[in-house]
């Protein structure tokens, strides 16, 4: 069932086998796999099916730096489904090469690998609606589908990688029946975490305080407790949940909220290819059972490791869309549109310097002689994206000249420097407020470096394309986002040692025999991949772990523990 907290008694204190806390995916998928698994589950979601600006706004907090990092409360939803109900539904999984220890990245190595998690990615596939568990080109798309770039071959670089698109699937929307009609979940809506209350020896939960907005405030008592609020708000939580662990859970040596991650990404440089433009497999193609999937560029893993190179891919990518030198009608009418689009994405579209009349006079001009390839935009952005069900993922133009950029996307080196604290604010239930203090470091932008000059070495071997792109401005071209995405990776990292980590393996806080973590807080690296589709596995992974832990017995029965 799906209730609204305020209806809960005052000081009631409500039981279960297990209590998450977080309606986002990780949250929904595990409340789901452990509901099928015959476990009672409490799921607190501070938010409602819809936005709730009074909600939203207890996200707010404060950055040391807002070039680097946007506000706390942007790219985050507090509503049932988290940030599913605005992402892009860009799914693709870890690489093994992630889980590795490698010399040149320090703080890496996860404390399990690929295999251990393979298990679960195809549910997690499932789940997000992208389809098969398939990200080869080859077996997604038929051993006779065209390569990314006619001609071009190389040991070194990878061509037939893909990412897979989700509708992009809303999960509080999607699975919102499911939950209510499970006999043995309980949602509750408006129910915000304000506290992690340990037994005073502090190896076990016993409670978890709740409160909402109109003044109702209660607890929960269960056998197993899950953080699944992000990579943000895990962080908060732990550090605010002081009362018997004084610097914060798990935080015994400081790392909570350190080794803060997420993407470094921008578009680089000038690709041209020779030839036809049928030649280059730039957009989107549809697999056999209708999902919109594209191809990538990656070093391959042993050129990785031989090179010392954090782990990145490269899609092919249109022009700058902020220049009007590009004369595309459609780029400028995004530019000119950008106050129309949210936050999330009329980020991209400005580059923080202020447009000059006589450029914006260019973009109105570029519109005004590009009719034809506008109005098509328009109409196929109307029938495959504003009104269907499975949505045209982004901006694809039509190839006509061979000549791109590349949009880099890759793996930030974690570092402790690199954190999340808590401020001296406090939000209106009381609870401290974010600080946000994101680090990127020389050693990011050198990678990246490297990783494009194998491929300007590759594509001149090779005689069907030529890259070129200007050292000098590398970094500004990195970082003219920065903090890419809204990727909260790392802030309460797995590992073996507690010195450096803040759970074990199996997502458990070290310290804490009952209190888990979901979701990419937990992530040791950051890889270069989106991290939707590797947390919802590895919540499904949890819920295995949780399911032997518990066993199959409920604490009470289902109406006895949500009375």
């Amino acid at each position: 069932m799906i209730t609204d907290a305020k209806s809960i008694s005052n000081t009631a204190c409500l039981q279960a086998d297990v209590c998450v806390i977080g309606g986002g995916p990780a949250g929904i998928a595990l409340t789901l796999d452990l509901s099928e698994r015959g476990f009672s589950v409490v799921l607190l979601e501070s938010g409602y099916m819809e936005e709730d600006a009074k909600t939203q706004s207890l996200y707010e907090g404060e950055v040391a730096n807002e070039q680097l990092h946007c506000p706390p409360d942007k790219y985050r939803q507090r509503r049932l489904g988290g940030s599913t109900a605005i992402w892009g539904g860009r799914c693709m999984p870890f690489d093994p090469i992630d889980f590795e220890t490698r010399s040149y990245v320090p703080y890496s190595g996860w404390p399990l690998s690929y295999d251990d998690l393979l298990p679960y990615y195809p549910r997690a596939n499932a789940l997000s609606e992208a389809g098969r568990f398939s990200y080869k080109a080859e077996d997604a798309l038929g051993a006779q589908a065209s390569p990314l770039i006619r001609g071009f071959n190389s040991s070194r670089i990878l061509t037939n990688g893909l990412e897979r698109f989700s509708c992009p699937t809303d999960f509080g929307i999607r699975y919102a029946k499911q939950l209510g009609l499970a006999p043995n979940v309980r949602v509750l809506l408006g129910a915000n975490c304000t506290g992690v209350r340990l037994h005073p020896d502090g190896r076990s939960v016993r409670t978890v305080d709740v409160a909402t907005l109109a003044g109702t405030r209660f607890s929960l008592s269960c056998r197993a407790t899950v953080l699944a609020v992000g990579g943000l708000e895990t962080a908060r939580l732990l550090l605010a949940s002081r009362d018997v662990a004084p610097a914060g859970i798990g935080n015994f040596h400081d790392v909570v909220g350190r080794y803060y991650m997420c993407h470094i990404a921008g578009n680089v440089g000038r690709l041209t290819v020779q030839g036809s433009p049928q030649n280059v497999r730039h957009g989107y193609e549809v697999t056999s059972e209708g999902i919109y999937c594209r191809r990538r560029l990656a070093v391959a893993p042993d050129e990785q490791r031989r090179l010392g190179l954090a782990n990145a891919v490269a899609r092919l990518h249109f022009p700058r869309i902020t220049d009007p030198v590009h004369r595309n009608g459609v780029l400028s009418g995004l530019f000119l549109a950008r106050k129309l689009i949210s936050y999330e994405y009329g980020k991209r579209l400005n580059d923080g310097n202020a447009a000059t009349l006589a450029a914006y006079a260019r973009h109105v001009l570029n519109v005004a002689t590009d009719p034809l390839d506008t109005t098509a935009f328009l109409t196929h952005w109307l029938r495959h994206r504003s009104f269907a069900e499975r949505k045209f993922p982004s901006v694809i133009l039509r190839n006509r000249t061979n000549r791109f950029s590349l949009e880099m996307h890759g793996e930030q080196i974690p570092q402790a420097q690199s954190r999340v604290m808590l401020s001296d604010k406090v939000d209106t239930l009381g609870m401290p407020q974010l600080r946000v203090d994101w680090h990127y470091s020389p050693v990011d932008i050198d990678s990246m470096r490297r990783t494009l000059d194998v491929l300007a070495q590759e594509f001149a071997l090779s005689g069907v394309a030529r890259f070129e792109y200007d050292a000098e401005t590398l970094e500004e071209d990195l970082m003219r986002f920065g903090a890419y995405g809204g990727h909260h990776i790392g802030t309460a990292r797995m590992g073996l040692d507690e010195r450096t980590s803040v759970v074990n393996a199996d997502c458990q806080v070290h310290s804490v025999n009952d209190l888990f973590v979901a979701g990419s807080a937990v992530f040791p690296t950051s890889s270069q991949a989106n991290p939707t589709l590797t947390l919802i596995a590895l919540s499904l992974r949890l819920g295995n772990t949780l399911a032997q832990r518990l066993s199959k017995r409920l604490v009470t029965a289902p109406e006895e523990a949500f009375a």
